[in-house]
């Protein structure tokens, strides 16, 4: 059982795993089970020209090892069919890598999300590529689906399973006053499974990936609110050998980006381990986290107001002393999501008082009432602590 048990509340935990298992109609995932992959350097891949451009990315895929999914090659006649001509009704969300479209393809007219990407954005060749690849070569629960793609033309197009709830960030920020919140058993749910993907694509992997791109906009859930990571474009491989970091020009989201990764480029898994504290902070709080908290005279006025106060009071304290410990500012003292997942990472709290200090650029420093924080998070530190009960 993993250490996110003490976060939900305990009536629910056994009904809600069983019948979770009892849909899905299999056992639970693990890890150790994962195949591993042998994952491409993507420093100097570049497209062919445009006749060979299909076969280079198949030849690409079969070079790096056996593909765990058959991803089908579309074209894009194929793709203005299923959208209607990329009809705007269809349309699922939109950003800067460019539009999202429901749609059904052929043979069993499957309900697919259809990505668009903008022809002008900031994501060319290179991070279609790596997504194709990134997302052929892996397989994991808490992994979205890639279904195919196409390259015809200048078009980038990308077809994945479709997931019915959206974005995590659509049901937990800034959400309209008659669209029902997530309740807390909920949300530590979604944080389980993406902490597994986490998990799974630093610690199974082989090498290891760093997703780099880890927010509330990239998490998909599906019609069961189970979570799955998307948009592979700015994942990396990560470091191997003697190599203890990967060192790149920064990229993915401010305010999410880990303090070291931002300042000098250096890239580790801890940098992910980062952006999950801050996702973690902003499903327990239900706002974003770039902005600084000024209020911290109760914890009890850190939980989304809009779960009316159902939630564990023992959870809500437990899952901020995670979030603070993924938060850290050295990166060498957060916890590895393995650990985050199996509770090691509360064991190795020597001194509770770097709980405080890991908000540090998301809350004020001025806390009322620090000491009896303090003595809270000693006695959490010194019992059990088990996240399937926060």
């Amino acid at each position: 059982m993993n250490c996110f048990s003490c976060c939900m509340s305990e009536e629910k935990i056994n009904s809600k795993r069983s019948a979770s298992l009892e849909k899905s109609g299999t056992n639970e995932f693990d890890a150790n089970e994962a195949k591993t992959v042998a994952m491409p350097s993507f420093a100097n891949i570049s497209f062919k020209s445009d006749a060979s451009r299909k076969r280079y990315i198949s030849e690409e895929i079969l070079k790096r090892g056996k593909s765990n999914i058959t991803a089908k090659t579309f074209n894009y006649r194929d793709l203005c069919t299923a959208t209607k001509n990329f009809n705007p009704e269809n349309q699922l969300g939109e950003g800067g890598f460019g539009r999202v479209y429901k749609g059904q393809v052929e043979p069993n007219l499957q309900v697919v999300a259809i990505k668009q990407l903008d022809r002008n954005g900031y994501q060319g060749n290179r991070e279609f590529l790596v997504e194709v690849l990134m997302l052929s070569l892996l397989n994991h629960p808490n992994l979205v689906t890639l279904v195919g793609y196409c390259a015809d033309g200048d078009q980038r197009i990308l077809v994945y399973e479709y997931m019915a709830n959206g974005s995590l960030e659509s049901h937990l920020l800034d959400i309209p006053p008659d669209k029902k919140p997530l309740d807390w058993n909920t949300r530590i749910q979604v944080a389980i499974g993406a902490a597994k993907g986490l998990e799974y694509l630093h610690e199974t992997a082989d090498p290891p990936v760093i997703y780099r791109d880890f927010k509330a906009s990239n998490i998909l859930l599906n019609q069961d609110f189970n979570p799955k990571l998307s948009d592979f474009g700015l994942a990396k491989i990560g470091p191997t050998g003697d190599k203890s970091h990967v060192s790149t020009r920064v990229m993915g989201t401010y305010g999410y980006c880990a303090p070291e990764y931002a300042l000098t480029g250096q890239l580790t898994a801890k940098s992910d381990v980062y952006s999950f504290g801050v996702v973690f902070l902003e499903m327990i709080t239900g706002r974003r986290a770039t902005p600084l908290f000024k209020d911290r005279r109760n914890f009890q006025l850190m939980a989304d107001p809009l779960l009316k106060g159902n939630y564990p009071s023992k959870g809500l304290h437990q899952a901020l002393a995670v979030a603070a410990m993924c938060l850290q500012d050295d990166a060498a003292a957060r916890p590895a999501m393995s650990d985050v997942l199996s509770c090691k990472a509360m064991d190795s709290v020597l001194k509770i008082s770097f709980l405080l200090e890991s908000f540090h650029g998301l809350f004020s420093k001025r806390v009322l009432g620090k000491k009896k924080f303090l003595i809270k998070a000693q006695l959490m530190a010194m019992t059990s602590f088990n996240f399937m009960e926060l």
